[in-house]
């Protein structure tokens, strides 16, 4: 059965938050010296998370994306992408990552069932990624991407996060990258949770309020109806059903701020 918000907009999309934790340190994303990271005991099991997801695709999802932090960096998430891959119902299933890892899990993600990646990359020049991700290795991106279509992970989708426009002189250059190599780019205007400072994504849906289909579920097990939104319910206090249900029947109309979240915990 279609599952409906009070503003009749069909919920089909759960984003799914396996990891706080990530491999670089963007500056957009997350303080030099890192952040608090949850306890292990706070982070919810794969199999407590398949149940969440078993649960909400039986109340209307259909697609699946797994984010971060950075997915890649969590022990046994082969695995967990096959357990996702195994539950009916989902016709679209992908995973974001920086790529900083993904050259040696590209194959392993195909084989155990995942649709399509999304990368993230903001510049194609190397001085500039290693002081934006604060250490990051552009090679390794780019070995990721070669490995992704190897393994058949098709769409790619670019995620390149600008300042002010899509026309920056590094903007440009990941857009010429993308049309050379067969990728698809989406712009995604640097957004600030706390001022409620976001835009709609250009090459995307993302930040189009009125068209949103979409609840996101922390690490932690709280299902978020939106990104600019302080709303979150406990799939551990108050049940998988229910904390989906209130989600959805309380998700706003459109977003306003976001005090009590950053980017690195709630997957974006």
């Amino acid at each position: 059965m279609p599952m409906y918000d009070s503003f009749n907009r069909r919920i089909n999309y759960l984003r799914v938050s396996v990891t706080d934790r990530c491999n670089l340190r963007c500056t957009y994303c997350m303080p030099e010296s890192g952040i608090k990271l949850l306890s292990h005991t706070d982070i919810l099991p794969y199999e407590e998370l398949i149940r969440v997801i078993t649960e909400a695709v039986a109340m209307g999802i259909t697609k699946v994306k797994i984010t971060g932090g950075e997915p890649l960096v969590r022990k046994g998430i082969l695995d967990f992408v096959a357990m996702v891959a195994d539950i009916p119902g989902i016709d679209d299933f992908g995973l974001t990552t920086n790529g900083i890892l993904l050259e040696d899990f590209a194959e392993g993600l195909a084989q155990s069932g995942l649709h399509r990646i999304n990368i993230s990359l903001d510049t194609i020049d190397p001085l500039k990624f290693a002081l934006l991700t604060r250490g990051g290795e552009l090679t390794r991106v780019f070995r990721g991407i070669d490995a992704a279509r190897k393994a058949g992970l098709n769409p790619i989708k670019i995620n390149c996060v600008v300042k002010q426009s899509s026309e920056e002189p590094d903007a440009l250059a990941v857009k010429r990258y993308c049309l050379e190599n067969g990728l698809q780019v989406r712009f995604i205007h640097e957004m600030d949770l706390e001022s409620g400072c976001f835009t709609v994504v250009e090459g995307g849906n993302g930040g189009d309020c009125m068209q949103c289909n979409r609840l996101r579920i922390t690490a932690d097990g709280y299902i978020r109806p939106c990104l600019f939104s302080n709303l979150n319910f406990s799939t551990r206090e108050l049940g998988i059903r229910q904390a989906l249900e209130m989600a959805t029947g309380l998700k706003p109309e459109k977003g306003s701020t976001n005090a009590v979240n950053k980017f690195h915990n709630i997957g974006g």
